[in-house]
């Protein structure tokens, strides 16, 4: 029986009294927070995890059934907290870890103390009462087939989509790179519990202080979910980032970095 610490391929670096979370997003794992995590850890102790499936993680641990909603992941975000006897943690989520981390705050909100949300969306799919997710239900369900029927396609597709190539090509390839280094079915399933999940619904139940982090030009996050979240989320306070793609920690860590430490001594 592999520990959760194993499990989750668990790393901590640095030696401060307070510790934040980092967690990535969909088709990445903790290597994604490089540019930004030495720097963290100057000021704080630094957790970093893989979800089950991704990266450096237990494989063998994963469940469909379990994973196939947030709730699984967020089972995993709790007991990581446990086993390290974690409190009033500072939470950095990027993209769908902002909802995973939020419902995990939600249930324990003890255990949480500011939590910072990079590229969030609550739901993706556009509504006809007028809800702007960015996509329509025939998009998830073209990227869902395209994962299925042509994998490595899917990821050199998807990876200058949502990066900016023209300005930094080497983030674009890191991306492509993650993307590709997924197992197939287990990347799928992740993907059609992320576009297909909605948790506008649980935005006022989260207590905790949010910072929301929205680029200004996000192919996967129009700039109208973060202004949603900003305006459902009972305290919350938005930056936009003047930034194409959805991964600002990589490719504009240095302000990245000063948002979430500006907001995390507030």
């Amino acid at each position: 029986m592999k520990s959760i610490q194993q499990r989750n391929h668990v790393k901590i670096i640095g030696q401060g009294e307070q510790t934040i979370m980092l967690a990535h997003g969909f088709g990445c794992d903790q290597s994604m927070w490089q540019y930004i995590a030495p720097a963290l850890a100057e000021q704080y102790r630094v957790v970093l995890f893989d979800y089950v499936g991704a990266g450096n993680s237990d494989i063998s641990s994963y469940q469909t059934e379990k994973y196939s909603t947030a709730h699984g992941y967020k089972q995993d975000i709790l007991e990581i907290i446990d086993e390290l006897g974690l409190k009033e943690i500072h939470f950095v989520g990027h993209s769908v870890s902002s909802m995973i981390g939020m419902l995990a705050a939600i249930e324990r909100p003890e255990c949480f103390k500011k939590f910072v949300m990079i590229g969030p969306s609550p739901c993706y799919i556009n509504e006809p009462n007028g809800y702007v997710g960015g996509f329509e239900k025939s998009d998830i369900a073209d990227l869902l087939t395209m994962m299925e029927m042509n994998f490595t396609g899917w990821a050199s597709y998807l990876a200058p989509i949502v990066t900016d190539p023209t300005k930094n090509p080497q983030v674009t390839k890191h991306v492509e790179a993650s993307f590709v280094s997924t197992d197939p079915q287990i990347a799928r399933e992740f993907a059609e519990m992320t576009f297909l999940s909605d948790h506008r619904d649980r935005l006022a139940s989260m207590s905790i202080p949010t910072l929301v982090i929205q680029c200004s030009d996000d192919s996967i996050v129009p700039i109208e979910v973060g202004e949603y979240l900003n305006a459902h989320l009972p305290s919350s306070t938005l930056r936009i980032m003047e930034v194409k793609g959805h991964y600002p920690h990589i490719s504009q860590p240095e302000e990245t970095l000063k948002l979430i430490q500006e907001f995390l001594v507030k």
